[in-house]
Order: structure tokens, then C-alpha cells, then sequence
């Protein structure tokens, strides 16, 4: 059985068409941005990546539903002497698809930070973790994640490198970042767990 697990799938809204990103082996990639709402009536604008041979075929305009099957990655952006770790769903596949609304993200990794626990304004407790994902090549995506109540209790023991295997959606949240030169406002990316495991068979949540 492996040892991690990272799955994503998201059903949205288009909300522009693929734009270049980068090219990488070859390989030409393109990014664009998918709207998910939430039940609460939120709605998360996810940046998704895709190579030019998944798109090849589809003829995509702004306002359709698509579905993403893929992964979360990570990578870091050095601006202006400073590093920011920013998140994209890799596409796999990629369809134009009928149905409600999705957002349903399966990883199992291992902390690499000492968690940090907290109480929001309105009291519930809550927990960040940074979730180490490994995947081939020897790499490793390094996914930013919170759990609420008993799970955040009992994430906020764990040592770096104690598994963890969580289910839960992947969403956005726009913050004001102070710089020397002034404030700019910008978007943070993480995993909002529903189910999470500690120990034992973690990989039981994803039955």
C-alpha cells in the first residue's frame, strides 16, 4: 500500500480562458482559474495548471462547467526577496461536465512544521498544519491545511513527521500582506479537512 495519497477533484465554473503559464520538458502548460461555490454561498477561485496535451481537443469557453481530476502542488515564488508558497491543481484530466458543484481533496503525508493551534474571534478552535506530500522524482509538495475542533486537539501534539491522512476541500481566502513599502492584498490557498487520521490505518477515511 503507499504511503501517500494526494487527490483532488473539483467541478466549477470556468472563469477565463487557459492563459501560457510555462513550458517544461517539452511540455507546454497553461493556467486558468476555476470558481467552486461552497453550501454557504462562498465561492472558492482555484488556480489550476494543465498541459497543453490534456486541453488538446476541448473547445473551452469562459462560463462552462468543467471537471478537474488531478493533485495538488506547490512550488515556491522568489519576489522581491521574499518567498511565497503558492498552490495549483495539476490536471490530469480534464471534461466538460454536467452536475452540482465539487471540491473533494484526499492527502496523506507527514507534518514538517510543528503545528499551531489558535481559537478564531468566535471561539472554535482550530489548528495549521503543513503537510508534506511526497511524489516522484524525490520531490515533495508542501500543502498548508486546517482542522477544526477534536482533530485540531489532536493535531496540535503531533511532532514534524507524524503522518497524517485527511480528507476536506481545497479553498481560497484573500488577505492584506504588510510590507515595508505599504500593504497589498493577496489570495491563500489551503486544505479545509472534514475527516482526519492520526495513526492506526489512516488510510480508512478514504473508504
Amino acid at each position: 500500500m503507499e504511503h501517500t495519497v494526494n487527490k483532488t477533484l473539483l467541478r466549477g465554473t470556468l472563469a477565463a480562458l487557459p492563459a501560457f503559464s510555462h513550458e517544461n520538458h517539452m511540455r507546454k502548460f497553461y493556467r486558468f482559474s476555476l470558481e467552486v461555490p461552497r453550501l454557504s454561498g462562498a465561492v472558492d477561485v482555484l488556480s489550476v495548471i494543465a498541459a497543453q496535451d490534456v486541453l488538446d481537443g476541448m473547445d473551452l469557453f469562459s462560463g462552462d462547467r468543467i471537471e478537474v481530476t488531478g493533485q495538488i502542488r506547490s512550488f515556491n515564488s522568489k519576489a522581491q526577496q521574499s518567498r511565497k508558497l503558492i498552490l495549483s491543481v495539476y490536471a490530469e484530466a480534464l471534461t466538460t461536465a454536467e452536475g452540482e458543484a465539487e471540491n473533494r481533496v484526499q492527502l496523506c503525508g507527514a507534518l514538517c512544521k510543528p503545528p499551531v493551534y489558535r481559537r478564531t474571534p468566535l471561539g472554535r478552535e482550530i489548528c495549521d498544519v503543513m503537510l508534506a506530500v511526497s511524489r516522484a522524482y524525490h520531490r515533495s509538495d508542501y500543502i498548508p491545511c486546517i482542522l477544526w475542533g477534536r482533530a485540531a486537539q489532536e493535531a496540535s501534539v503531533l511532532s514534524p513527521g507524524s503522518p497524517l491522512a485527511l480528507t476536506g476541500r481545497m479553498q481560497s481566502r484573500e488577505y492584506v500582506k504588510v510590507l515595508p513599502g505599504g500593504s497589498e492584498k493577496r489570495v491563500a490557498y489551503e486544505v479545509s479537512a472534514t475527516r482526519s487520521a492520526f495513526s492506526g490505518d489512516i488510510f480508512e477515511i478514504f473508504d
